[in-house]
């Protein structure tokens, strides 16, 4: 998979990582199909990338990926404006900081829908349209590796996450279309803004510091791992070392460690 004249569609566009990865590529592909809630955003994100990138086109679709309809949308975009991608970037995400029993009935619903149902969904849809060979890089985290207390959905959501790209990186090799997914920890964006609850529910933060990489890392290595053709990445040492000791602790010493930082964070 060659990114240089590519034609990517990346969800979540209008900011955090869709943004960096908007960046990133718009200085090697060909085209860029932004997609997300907030097309003021996006329409701005495009100024800013035509404005340094002669040749470069940029197309807008604003579309709610928590929603069958808002997913579809985008698959029929692509069909009827004959865009022709090569890639798929499915970054969009949500979290939610809180135990789950004070959740919101909708905030869990919407998680499910951005973080797996989105992943599927557009994946299935747009996989008959992709030029080959092509791409499909899958936004996970380190927070699929463990079971997650005050993030239980969104740990479990990027758990399916990984193991749907492994998955599909077997079944698409042979069709030419590489599958991979860059699987981040801490990352300086407005995650942790919008996951945090109107009572101003959080998490425990204590080590994130060690852990913490910047936006730009996380998409170069992301890109990088598509354009080599591994499966998965961890971008930064510390957190692939992290992510080593979580698959070799033995589960019941994993789960008394997570207990212990659960209480000591109520």
């Amino acid at each position: 998979m060659k990114l240089n004249g590519s034609a990517p569609v990346i969800t979540g566009a209008s900011s955090g990582l869709g943004k960096e990865f908007a960046r990133q590529l718009a200085g090697r592909a060909d085209r860029l199909l932004l997609v997300a809630r907030r097309v003021e955003a996006m329409e701005q994100l495009k100024g800013e990338l035509v404005a340094g990138n002669s040749g470069l086109r940029v197309e807008i679709c604003g579309a709610d990926l928590g929603t069958v309809a808002g997913r579809a949308a985008v698959v029929e975009w692509v069909r009827v404006n004959g865009f022709e991608p090569d890639v798929l970037i499915n970054n969009a995400g949500l979290g939610d900081y809180g135990v789950f029993g004070a959740a919101e009935k909708e905030r869990l619903r919407e998680q499910v829908e951005v973080n797996i149902s989105a992943v599927v969904e557009l994946s299935h849809g747009l996989l008959p349209m992709l030029r080959r060979p092509g791409g499909i890089l899958n936004v996970s985290s380190l927070a699929g590796e463990l079971p997650m207390p005050d993030l239980a959905v969104y740990g479990a959501s990027k758990a399916f996450v990984t193991s749907f790209s492994e998955a599909l990186a077997v079944e698409l090799a042979e069709e030419g279309v590489t599958v991979a997914c860059v699987c981040p920890g801490p990352t300086p964006t407005n995650f942790g803004s919008n996951a945090r609850r109107a009572d101003g529910a959080d998490t425990n933060r204590s080590g994130q510091d060690f852990l913490k990489q910047p936006p730009e890392k996380v998409v170069a290595e992301g890109l990088r791992v598509l354009e080599t053709g591994r499966t998965r990445v961890f971008p930064g040492g510390s957190v692939a070392l992290v992510a080593l000791v979580f698959r070799l602790m033995p589960r019941p010493m994993l789960r008394w460690l997570l207990r212990r930082r659960f209480r000591a964070g109520r």
